[in-house]
């Protein structure tokens, strides 16, 4: 007799940046030189002090069960760096650390979603914001924006998005994929109609300490005390901090948001990794030296990607404020035939680059956009140069 398995959880898909990840490390191994542009990881490697934290708790033998909702003197060491950094006032009760940012989103979307409620996701979006919402058995309300808005939401695409039944609103600034940034008053026009329509937002910020150009991040919960308490802060350490392996993130939010947050985590997963916590208090608490050069050579790097892809016919792309991507518009070339493939979407043109240039790129379709495809620059100068000239030549034929 053939087992019924869960018809929601079959429902949900993989993430294409890391299936075009895997087949692109794939191609490495069989020693094919493959430059990849798919996956948002930077190439750094972690700082020394935090390693040396790390190994400092296992030598004090700090490897036990710590609470549900995280390290001590990580989650004072977060309420420091909240109020230091975005001018916001949070106690440890307020705080929860999570197995990456994406178990944040994921416990934000539980402690508020109930059966059939709204979500609204401004496009293009991050691929496991859909992903996400469906596990919360919640709806996905996907809100489109333009590249001549930067990509960001505008006012009467969200006013026309909201129902009665919308619950939250998925915010991302630094964006993946666009590095787009959401200024004040962006922001202030996004908190106004929240705080009339009661919907709570998730403020995804974990690209937050990568911004360029002298922009600067704006927390929305800190606008007013009215959005901060409908306001769930994710962030967390794997991008500034190039400890993505380490898998720890935390949220902030009101104390009946944090606790219902706090008893999914302590029977879903008990808590995150204890040397890794006590790593990311070294990190957060220490000089930001190494965050600052990181953000320098991303920015070096995105400068470089903006210019060269200006040079390439038939391609377009904006100028990121934030993050290290950049989604490169291909829409001149669907419908054209290049190597002897009819490029008629994201994906045929996804597949081209890597089979016949051996350059991962993502598809935007993964990201609600088919117009495009995102290049990430957390690679090196040199790998950047070298895959810009293979997507060049594929593209001239």
């Amino acid at each position: 007799m053939k087992i019924k398995l869960s018809e929601k959880n079959q429902r949900i898909t993989a993430s294409v940046t890391l299936a075009i990840d895997s087949k692109a490390k794939k191609m490495k191994a069989e020693g094919i030189n493959v430059i990849n542009f798919g996956v948002g990881e930077p190439d750094f490697n972690t700082p020394d002090n935090i390693n040396s934290a790390a190994i400092e708790a296992l030598e004090k033998g700090i490897t036990r069960y710590t609470s549900a909702t995280g390290l001590p003197q990580l989650k004072e060491a977060i309420c420091e760096k909240l109020k230091k950094d975005n001018s916001l006032d949070y106690k440890p009760e307020n705080i929860v650390v999570s197995n990456g940012a994406k178990q944040c989103l994921y416990n934000s979307l539980l402690a508020v979603c109930n059966p059939g409620d709204e979500v609204i996701i401004p496009v293009p979006y991050w691929v496991s914001y859909e992903e996400l919402v469906k596990m919360a058995d919640a709806k996905a309300v996907l809100v489109h924006s333009s590249e001549e808005n930067e990509f960001k939401l505008q006012k009467d695409a969200l006013l026309k998005a909201i129902t009665p039944k919308t619950k939250a609103l998925l915010l991302n600034s630094p964006s993946n994929p666009t590095g787009s940034l959401y200024n004040r008053e962006d922001l202030e026009m996004i908190a106004e109609i929240a705080v009339e329509h009661g919907i709570v937002i998730i403020a995804d910020e974990i690209y937050e300490k990568l911004v360029y150009d002298g922009e600067e991040h704006i927390s929305i919960a800190s606008l007013n005390n009215s959005i901060k308490d409908q306001t769930i802060i994710v962030n967390g350490m794997s991008k500034a901090y190039a400890m993505t392996g380490w898998r720890i993130g935390y949220t902030a939010s009101n104390k009946e948001i944090a606790n219902i947050m706090g008893n999914l985590q302590s029977h879903a997963t008990s808590h995150p990794n204890t040397i890794a916590m006590y790593a990311s208090a070294k990190a957060l608490t220490d000089p930001q030296t190494s965050v600052e050069e990181m953000r320098k050579a991303f920015d070096e790097r995105r400068k470089y990607m903006v210019e060269g892809i200006s040079k390439i016919e038939g391609v377009s792309c904006l100028t990121p404020k934030g993050a290290f991507y950049i989604m490169m518009n291909i829409s001149k070339l669907k419908g054209k035939e290049i190597a002897g493939k009819l490029i008629q979407n994201s994906m045929d043109f996804a597949e081209l680059c890597l089979d016949k240039s051996h350059v991962a790129v993502v598809p935007g379709v993964a990201f609600g956009v088919d117009d495009y495809i995102r290049l990430s620059y957390a690679n090196s100068l040199d790998n950047i140069k070298e895959g810009l000239k293979r997507l060049e030549l594929l593209i001239k034929g």
